[in-house]
Formats: structure tokens, C-alpha cells, sequence
């Protein structure tokens, strides 16, 4: 591969990369405002003219969640909420059979009448686990696929992509935090039913509906229904997430999904726990069962200076990847902004995603990228075997690809992908 890193590209800032995309965008009609997507889909048969909070309408209307377990279901083991020491202190833990534990991420919040989860798109309602966020996104948005960024599915489309309130994680460093880190009634907005998204897409000529922005997982019943009524009009459904999702869920996700993007934070315990208030091993657990599964899967690692961008930790991060789901899933180094409360910390050297650009093709890794610096040639994919750029980027856009059946043009060795 021809030297990336020997001269020094056009870069521009972030907001200069956001406002000429928001123009380049508009001038192609992937954009549409959130307000005018919403009432349009949701019809007249199905949007809230209130719009009032969620809960002012009553916890009542918020449909059922689905994985979870209470005290009055049937065959239930007290280990299924307690930890083994908790169990054996016996009559303490007796109750009105009114308690739940949500079984949808690795927070497996237990949860009393009407608390809510880690996450707070989940409540507790005298016994019944509910879902606040189900037909109520908070923001809906028409994107390049590379903006999530997924490099190696189906490039140059748009995907149409949407949010609810809620995640189960609190990075210090969420670019989203005012929709990750809210509340559903802190919102208001028309009910919008998984039809109603289908449809939308559908109209707005879109082949992807992506489940993005917040942690998608919170709204988990939503996405599958809409990717059930997606998938007979042709219409792929991705998942940007996390990964901090429990088996079940991710078992059906996996079945109903046709790729997924991991944010694999950073590759130590200390790092998730004290910047992110989650675990490691969840998340390592569900990169190798949607590998295993055969679903499409990219990782993105966001880079933060003086925290998780040691050579150390870089480098166990990558043989983990090599050892566990093969060179061909690609990587994203992508540079992190100070944004929500980690405004302390400067951007990301680029030299530093160079860094482990350099480890990643060194190891052994076909398909590394430096992201989140527009104009750096670690954007763009190239063939593992002659080096050439089979597809080029410009920010979020394919300036040019050459790709055919999923082979380069120039060698014919086969691009790990799915580019039809």
C-alpha cells in the first residue's frame, strides 16, 4: 500500500466538515428535517396532535417490553433476580411479587413498581416491565451509510436513520448525550408506528433503515418490529450499538438485522467502568456471537487521548480482534471531540489514529481506517493484496469505486463486504 501518512492532506475542522456535509446533503435530498419526517409518516390516522410527554399520558399506554422476568411468572428460581448470597438470607427478600429484572442489557437492572432501568426508556409498572420509548423517536435523520461509519456495506447509499431517548451506558465523552442521557417525557413528538418508519423510507427512495444515535438496544422491541415490516419491501435494517446487549435480545437481533456497527470503547475493564459505567466483557461477548452468527460487523474504536490510546492497550485491542473474528472485520480509529462532560481532554492527535492505523496493518488487519478527519486518505478502502483504493471517500461521500461483484477492478482478489 502506498505510504498514507507521508504528506499532509487537506483537513478541516469538524464544524467546517459538518456544515459543507449538511450542504452537500441538501443539494443531493438525503436531508429532511425531523419534524417534517415524523408528521409525514406517522399520517393523520396515527400522530399525536397533542403531543404531550409520554407520561402524562399515563405509564398504561406504554405497550409491554419484552425480556424480563418477575417474581409471579411461573418456575421462577430466586437466583433469577438474587445473587446466591442474597438468597440465603431468606425471608429478606420476601415481597409482593411486583419486582422485575430486565433481562435486555448486561445492566439487568432490578427494578421495584416504578423504578425505571439504568437506561430510562424502561419502567416498572406494578409489575409489568414497559417500554417508554416504543413508536416515539426523538430524532429522525436521512445519512450517508459511511456516517455511521459502515465502510463495508452497501457504500454510497443512505440510510434512513432514527433515535429515541435513552442508553444504558453514561460515557463522559457521548456526542449525543442530550437524546443518550434523557429521558422519554423530556421529548414531545407524535406517536410513529414501525409501518409508519417502513414507509418513510420507502418514500424517501432509502435502502437502509439504521438504528443509531442513542443506544439502540433501549428500544429494541421497536426496531425489530420495524425491520420485520422492512425487510419484505427490500429494505435493509443496521444497528450502530454499543454492544452491551444480553443473549436473547441479541440472538433476535442477529436474525432480524443484516449488519451491525460495535463501539468497542477501549480494551480495558477500568476504562468501561470508570468512563463509560459499564463492563468490558459484555460487549467483547456480543462482538464474537454476531461474528459467529454471520451477520455483517464492523468495530469502531473512539480514541481518547490520554485514556484508552496507549500502544499497550491498542495492540491488545487488535490481537484480540485478529484472534477472535478474523482480519476481514473492518476498524474503525476514529478521533474523539470534547463534548459532554469530558471537555478537558484536546481532540485526538491525528497522529495517534495514524498510530494505530500503522498497528492494525501491521497485525495483520486487511481493512483499518482512520476516521472522524475528513480529507485523510485512511478513509478510503483499499485492496489487501495490490493496495489499490477500491473505493474512495470525501467526508461521508464515495467519490469513486472500483468494486465489481465484490472484487477489486484491478486484481480481482475478493473485498470482504456486502456491496449488493
Amino acid at each position: 500500500m502506498p505510504p498514507l501518512f507521508g504528506h499532509n492532506p487537506t483537513l478541516l475542522s469538524r464544524r467546517q466538515f459538518l456544515q459543507q456535509t449538511i450542504q452537500a446533503s441538501a443539494r443531493l435530498g438525503l436531508y429532511a428535517s425531523s419534524a417534517w419526517l415524523l408528521l409525514n409518516a406517522a399520517g393523520a390516522g396515527h400522530a399525536d396532535s397533542s403531543s404531550r410527554p409520554i407520561l402524562s399520558e399515563g405509564q398504561s399506554t406504554a405497550p409491554p417490553a419484552r425480556y424480563w422476568i418477575s417474581a409471579n411468572a411461573k418456575n421462577v428460581d430466586c437466583l433469577a433476580c438474587h445473587l446466591p448470597g442474597e438468597v440465603a438470607q431468606g425471608p429478606f427478600f420476601e415481597h409482593e411479587h411486583r419486582y422485575v429484572r430486565c433481562l435486555l442489557c448486561a445492566q439487568n437492572c432490578l427494578l421495584a413498581p416504578g423504578d425505571r432501568g439504568r437506561c430510562r426508556a424502561r419502567i416498572n409498572d406494578g409489575g409489568v416491565l414497559k417500554s417508554l420509548v416504543y413508536g416515539r423517536p426523538v430524532s429522525v435523520h436521512v445519512d450517508p451509510i459511511e456516517k455511521k461509519p459502515l465502510y463495508h456495506f452497501l457504500p454510497g447509499t443512505a440510510a434512513f436513520s432514527l433515535a429515541t431517548a435513552g442508553c444504558p451506558l453514561s460515557c463522559q465523552f457521548c456526542q449525543n448525550w442530550e437524546i443518550s442521557q434523557a429521558k422519554p417525557e423530556d421529548f414531545k413528538g407524535p406517536f410513529v408506528p414501525p409501518e409508519a418508519i417502513v414507509s418513510a423510507s420507502d418514500e424517501r427512495q432509502a435502502p437502509i433503515i439504521a438504528f443509531t444515535y442513542n443506544e439502540p438496544t433501549v428500544f429494541t422491541e421497536y426496531m425489530l418490529d420495524i425491520a420485520a415490516m422492512a425487510k419484505p419491501k427490500g429494505i435493509r435494517s443496521v444497528l450502530i450499538s454499543c454492544g452491551f446487549m444480553n443473549r436473547e435480545p441479541l440472538n433476535d437481533m442477529c436474525q432480524a438485522l443484516d449488519a451491525i456497527k460495535v463501539d468497542l470503547k477501549g480494551f480495558d475493564r477500568a476504562f468501561y467502568r470508570d468512563v463509560c459505567k459499564a463492563e468490558l466483557d459484555p460487549v467483547l461477548k456480543s462482538i464474537r456471537s454476531i461474528d459467529k452468527r454471520g451477520v455483517h460487523l464492523e468495530i469502531v474504536n473512539l480514541v481518547v487521548p490520554t485514556l484508552n490510546d496507549s500502544d499497550a492497550m491498542l495492540k491488545d485491542l487488535i490481537q484480540w480482534v485478529l484472534d477472535e473474528v478474523g482480519p476481514d472485520v473492518p476498524i474503525h480509529f476514529t478521533r474523539f471531540h470534547p463534548d459532554y462532560k469530558m471537555l478537558n481532554l484536546p481532540p485526538t492527535p491525528v497522529g495517534t489514529l495514524e498510530k494505530a492505523y500503522e498497528l492494525a496493518r501491521a497485525a495483520g488487519i486487511r481493512y483499518p481506517y482512520v476516521g472522524n478527519v475528513p480529507g485523510h486518505p485512511g478513509n478510503n478502502t483499499y485492496c489487501p493484496d495490490c493496495e489499490k483504493i477500491v473505493i474512495r471517500r470525501t467526508g461521508f461521500f464515495v467519490t469513486e469505486m472500483q468494486l465489481e461483484k465484490g472484487l477489486c477492478r484491478y486484481c480481482h482478489a475478493p473485498i470482504a463486504g456486502v456491496w449488493a
